[in-house]
């Protein structure tokens, strides 16, 4: 075949720990004060370079981060040595004939692929994955299950900053949720879109409670309400309450988004480029939804800058693609890995337009904040 060549000669793996600010953040699942996360650095025959990052969160991710790290060390790495990083296709199909499973750990491994890819043809993933719409991105803030009060003057900081969406964190009982979404909509006014997220936290009847609580207030969306199998569950919520349904932890591989558009059980869903496997997969599924007519919104919370940068190119290609971005990870850590850290403290950023991610290695960062594994 003609074309741009380029053999992989060398897989480099690295998990790193970096500190997450304050004193962590508390979803449905777990509070967490440190993101641990995988690095994968592939090396061609002619020395071009590409770079993978994916950023596992218990209660999201199908494998931990330990297993996702000695997945791509111990197998996936083999499968792909000598393999042509400028053809990421072949590159999937070798690493699924050979392990199952673990899209997180091969979305490292292609992501890295496309970022060489791009970088060698001297444009933007973006541009590779068929262009930017838009040329700048807004972000959204969120407030985890805090009381009243404390949930009121986050969101009030997070307006005053400049974000025009915010994800608040709901679970652990439907009066205090209500109480913490009416207190933020007080703080921001009329102007600010709230998105509400159950985490699959509530059972069915609980979810329509829920939600006929929450009607008055004026959510954008409300994610995952019910358990990730219960699709079923998931469609009366959405047929019993004013309120848009987001698939989330619903939706892993190509088709479980068929199965979710099948069962009319969400408006919107949530996709993320390390979740479905990379940058392929990942746009035909926003795709798919596109075409079945639904939103989508894209996003991992927890996301060192690689894999920020990875899902800031995606979104900017489909007008689809909700504002508010959820690759906020540069906002929870107290550090990271790339020499530049993203700004999106202003609640918007500009589209990157550097070749590749846009995104350099910082040598000393990786050596600072590894683990052995």
């Amino acid at each position: 075949m003609d074309g741009l060549h380029l053999p992989i000669r060398r897989v480099e793996v690295f998990g790193v720990a970096v500190p997450l600010v304050g004193p962590g953040f508390r979803n449905a699942y777990v509070t967490k004060t440190v993101q641990k996360s995988a690095l994968v650095r592939l090396t061609a025959e002619d020395g071009s370079i590409g770079l993978g990052n994916i950023d596992p969160s218990p209660g999201y991710s199908v494998e931990t981060i330990e297993q996702s790290l000695l997945a791509i060390r111990d197998e996936l790495a083999p499968l792909v040595q000598n393999c042509d990083a400028g053809n990421p296709h072949q590159v999937m199909q070798r690493m699924n004939q050979g392990r199952s499973g673990f899209l997180d750990a091969k979305a490292a491994i292609e992501m890295a692929c496309v970022d060489m890819l791009a970088r060698r043809l001297n444009i933007p993933v973006h541009q590779y994955l068929g262009g930017a719409v838009v040329d700048t991105v807004r972000f959204n803030a969120w407030i985890g299950i805090v009381p009243p009060d404390e949930a009121a003057a986050e969101a009030r900081k997070w307006f005053d900053r400049g974000f025009r969406s915010a994800k608040i964190k709901v679970g652990g009982g439907i009066e205090a949720d209500r109480d913490r979404l009416a207190a933020v909509r007080d703080a921001v006014g009329p102007t600010m879109t709230l998105r509400a997220d159950a985490n699959a936290g509530y059972s069915v009847e609980e979810a329509i409670a829920l939600g006929r609580l929450l009607e008055p207030i004026g959510l954008q969306l409300l994610e995952q309400p019910v358990a990730e199998d219960d699709l079923a569950g998931m469609a009366k919520v959405r047929q019993a309450i004013g309120i848009p349904v987001m698939a989330d932890e619903s939706i892993t591989d190509h088709a479980s988004l068929i199965a979710v558009i099948r069962a009319n059980c969400a408006d919107i869903v949530k996709l993320k480029v390390m979740k479905q496997g990379g940058f392929l997969t990942c746009r035909r599924m926003l795709e798919t939804a596109s075409a079945a007519g639904m939103k989508v919104v894209i996003g991992h919370g927890f996301g060192l800058g690689v894999n920020t940068a990875a899902e800031i190119m995606l979104a900017c290609t489909s007008t689809d693609v909700l504002e508010g971005l959820e690759c906020v990870g540069p906002l929870k850590t107290a550090d990271d890995i790339v020499t530049h850290k993203l700004d999106m403290s202003s609640g918007a950023a500009a589209v990157p337009t550097g070749c590749g991610l846009g995104v350099e290695l910082d040598e000393e960062k990786v050596e600072r904040y590894r683990f052995a594994f």
